[in-house]
């Protein structure tokens, strides 16, 4: 019996006691069960008694002792007490612990999955840095942790749709031009241009695209490399995106919004809500009535529009595509955001509660002896995704960005994380699940498997480590829902590390290999299916961080 199904079982215990005229109350939406951390505490614990208490007017004893009753006539539960103040502590026997491992081999690459966000359309953009030059370490982070955020949700039930903005208008833009327009002309480099090595080399990819490009007249060549030069780094940058494993549903351009009207159709709408306002020649959007610290600018003055306009014009735009949730991941020096962004969810008549979330990820470090890396070969300075990736990897990178809550700051240690020590988690969790791989081919060198499904025998799987397994890898759909919930897919990480521990433990205290010329067993079989049970959520688990679960390494 699984957590979620000893929850149910627990909805419908109290439903029962209802019925009877035994209590007189609402039955709740959910219960919560949790593994408790003392052994002789049961399997799960719930403390649903003492929530209701209250409402039945009941001491919490008197209403554990009547829920606990319909529990004990459930097969397969061994005992229920009530403990303390009114906790249920439930043991199941053996057999019914040990169907789990069946269930999960059964459930196979969808393990994990619930319906905690089913019916809700959430829409996640992330990184949409610059493309003025490679995506630097902070975005690496986000590009991670946006991404495992999506996988997680999806396994959660919701329907999620990742996207990058694209900052295509503006100043910068310009100076990207004509930082380019610079090097190809053999110029310096304009004031607050951009310098490094892929300058260079984007400006001569676009002059080995466009003979005859230095001929045009100077208006005519920095517009073409501006727009060549946009081109050819959001290329990059899809490039370097796929290559991470982060693929986005939606690569959305700022320039469309201005094109297609939709700046000044956001103003209007935001006007018919009865919150812009002229002052001094501009046009405002009053958010200090929703939290921010001022007003905001929406036209300045001299007719033309502010970034915060097409802030608004976006927000409207993903709403008007359906998305009810919408997730801004924004870097640590964008905490300014926070309030106008919801600001503009309340303007619009939406709730800010509900239809806007804004998450700050918090800097990223790197070390090499001990030291912080600060250069890039090729950007100059700053550490690029590429730079990430060639010394340490995809999978520790993206494993290691995504362990951490984003509200701290991170430390990536190349040469921890290019180590085969405990200390490199990615490698722990991913040694796990080749151990067991190993384990599994190593039976099947010794002539046997772990049989069929109707041959397999749960209730062997008795010991104390085996115990521990079982109940670490019925936590597993559990966590996933609470990644999702807190936006925080760390949860995960820390988790398969967890169960990484406990598998550990279990392979050390129970053989699961029949020993010299000993015959193979009932229990060697049903082991093999607890192994295969937990490569199966380890695997899953590191499917959500976009990690690999290597057979051998």
């Amino acid at each position: 019996m699984t957590p979620a199904e000893l929850s149910q079982a627990v909805q419908s215990a109290i439903s029962a006691v209802v019925e009877a005229g035994d209590l007189s109350v609402a039955v709740p939406e959910t219960v919560t069960v949790e593994r408790p951390k003392n052994r002789d505490h049961g399997d799960y614990a719930t403390n649903v008694a003492l929530q209701l208490a209250k409402a039945a007017g009941r001491p919490p004893r008197q209403v554990a002792e009547l829920v606990a009753a319909r529990l004990r006539e459930l097969p397969g539960v061994a005992k229920v007490d009530v403990a303390g103040p009114g906790f249920l502590n439930v043991t199941f026997d053996a057999a019914t612990q040990g169907e789990l491992a069946r269930s999960i081999v059964a459930a196979g690459p969808v393990y994990g999955h619930n319906d905690a966000f089913a019916g809700q359309r959430i829409n996640l953009e992330f990184v949409s840095a610059n493309p003025t030059g490679p995506i630097h370490i902070g975005g690496v982070r986000w590009a991670a942790v946006g991404d495992s955020l999506g996988r997680i949700l999806r396994a959660s039930g919701a329907d999620v749709s990742t996207e990058y903005y694209i900052n295509d208008a503006g100043v910068q833009i310009s100076k990207f031009g004509g930082s380019l327009y610079a090097s190809a002309n053999k110029q310096p480099v304009p004031e607050d241009g951009y310098v490094g090595e892929y300058i260079n080399d984007i400006a001569d990819r676009i002059l080995a695209e466009n003979e005859g490009i230095l001929d045009l007249p100077e208006a005519e060549q920095r517009e073409l490399f501006r727009s060549e030069g946009l081109r050819l780094m959001v290329g990059e940058i899809q490039k370097s995106m796929e290559e991470f494993g982060v693929h986005f549903d939606t690569w959305f351009s700022e320039a469309s919004l201005h094109e297609s009207g939709a700046v000044e159709k956001a103003v209007e709408r935001l006007r018919a809500q009865g919150h812009v306002f002229e002052l001094d020649g501009a046009t405002w959007l009053r958010t200090t009535d929703f939290g921010d610290d001022k007003d905001r600018v929406l036209i300045k003055a001299d007719g033309e529009n502010t970034y915060f306009a097409s802030d608004a014009a976006y927000y409207l735009n993903k709403r008007d595509r359906g998305n009810e949730i919408n997730v801004y991941m924004l870097g640590a020096d964008h905490h300014g955001y926070v309030n106008r962004l919801k600001a503009i969810a309340a303007c619009a008549g939406d709730d800010p509660s509900h239809n806007i979330e804004v998450l700050i990820g918090q800097f990223v470090k790197m070390l090499r002896d001990g030291e912080e890396v600060r250069m890039s070969k090729r950007a100059g300075n700053i550490i690029t995704i590429d730079d990430v990736v060639e010394w340490i990897g995809v999978d520790a990178a993206r494993y290691t960005l995504s362990r951490s809550s984003t509200d701290s700051t991170i430390t990536l240690d190349i040469d921890v994380l290019t180590s085969t020590s405990n200390e490199n988690h990615v490698h722990y969790v991913q040694y796990a699940h080749s151990r067991m791989c190993s384990i599994q081919r190593n039976a099947a060198g010794l002539g046997f498997d772990k049989g069929s499904a109707e041959d397999f025998k749960p209730e062997l799987l008795s010991e104390e480590a085996e115990n521990e397994l079982l109940g670490a890898l019925g936590e597993f759909p559990r966590i996933v829902a609470k990644s999702g919930e807190l936006r925080q897919p760390h949860h995960v990480a820390r988790y398969l590390e967890e169960l990484a521990g406990s598998y550990h433990r279990f392979n050390d205290k129970c053989r699961v290999l029949p020993l010299g010329d000993d015959e193979v067993t009932d229990l060697n079989r049903a082991r093999l299916w607890l192994v295969e049970a937990t490569k199966t959520v380890i695997a899953n688990g590191l499917a959500l961080l976009g990690v690999s679960a290597p057979e051998r390494m």
